[in-house]
């Protein structure tokens, strides 16, 4: 047995075994190491060119009511490294626009697929697939929450610093579907994670509470602050979204008014501290939320970050389809 294989098939692995990834904050602190321990893994041989094909002769719906880069190119090589196949389903793709219902939709596609990934917008959407479906759901993205990109991020943070208890980690922007995830990983590994946001357009209190209280168990902490300066202050991680999110084209000019000064520029970078970090989950609209001499310069972790996306999802994918 490989060593990727232990990691699966050991009690914690099973755990996983036919369970949807719908948010980070459904797991235990033990199981959201146990998929960065095995993603670092499968990533070393993926780098040595030693395959695992963990999931051979399985197949992954790929349900995409929202365009993508990252996570349809990811999800679908990491599938296929993983020895299965992908099955991509646009909108158009569907009846769902004819009137099925999701719940229909899940229990069909139940009868002819191994897991199913989604990215849409209402979350709703993931709860009834996994709730009338008998296969795992993968949360691609949702209007509340964004796991599988958290996870690369963690996974990110952990190659740079290791042990990120007490690490702290600060996102500066919207908060949106990306800072409630990273609040829950952050709290489930122990991390201080500090939302700095233009009044009105704080996360989720619901959201903020419960990773409060998941951190109650690992020390972490969460808040949320309005000054920029303040909640830079020591950050190991700088992190940041765009200002208008898929869906808020509308409203550009109105966040653009609102956002000024929340911008991640060398002046911030500085704020924190020498070995930081820069993450953005991408794309990045350049010279808004982030200049180009951050996403280019040397603290800039986003290319290792977009390329953790592979690494990150294809442990999700071995774990609940294995």
């Amino acid at each position: 047995m490989t060593r990727a294989s232990e990691l699966i098939y050991d009690e914690l692995g099973r755990s996983f075994s036919g369970k949807s990834f719908i948010s980070i904050h459904d797991y235990s602190t033990e199981q959201i190491r146990r998929v960065l321990d095995l993603a670092q893994l499968l990533k070393k041989e993926q780098k040595a060119g030693v395959p695992h094909p963990i999931l051979k002769g399985k197949t992954l719906g790929m349900i995409f009511m929202k365009p993508s880069t990252r996570t349809r190119i990811s999800f679908e090589v990491a599938i296929w490294q993983l020895g299965g196949y992908a099955l991509f389903l646009s909108s158009n793709d569907l009846q769902l626009k004819r009137g099925e219902t999701i719940a229909d939709t899940a229990r069909v596609l139940s009868r002819y697929l191994d897991g199913i990934m989604i990215r849409t917008f209402a979350h709703s959407d993931v709860i009834d697939l996994a709730t009338y479906g008998s296969i795992p759901v993968i949360n691609g993205l949702t209007d509340m929450l964004h796991p599988c990109q958290a996870m690369a991020d963690l996974l990110t943070a952990v190659e740079r610093f290791g042990d990120l208890r007490g690490r702290k980690l600060t996102y500066v922007g919207d908060g949106n579907n990306v800072a409630h995830s990273l609040m829950f990983g952050g709290a489930k590994l122990g991390m201080y994670v500090t939302c700095v946001c233009p009044p009105g357009f704080e996360p989720d209190p619901a959201i903020v509470a419960a990773a409060s209280e998941d951190g109650e168990a690992t020390g972490a902490r969460i808040e949320v602050v309005n000054d920029v300066a303040q909640g830079v202050a020591g950050a190991d991680v700088l992190y940041t979204d765009v200002w208008a999110s898929m869906g808020q084209e509308a409203e550009h000019a109105k966040r653009i008014k609102a956002f000024q000064g929340y911008q991640i520029n060398q002046d911030v970078v500085a704020m924190a501290k020498p070995e930081a970090i820069v993450m953005h989950c991408l794309p990045a609209h350049r010279g808004e939320e982030i200049t180009d001499e951050v996403c280019d310069g040397p603290q800039s972790a986003l290319w290792d970050e977009a390329e953790n996306r592979l690494h990150a999802q294809k442990a999700i994918l071995a774990l609940l389809m294995s």
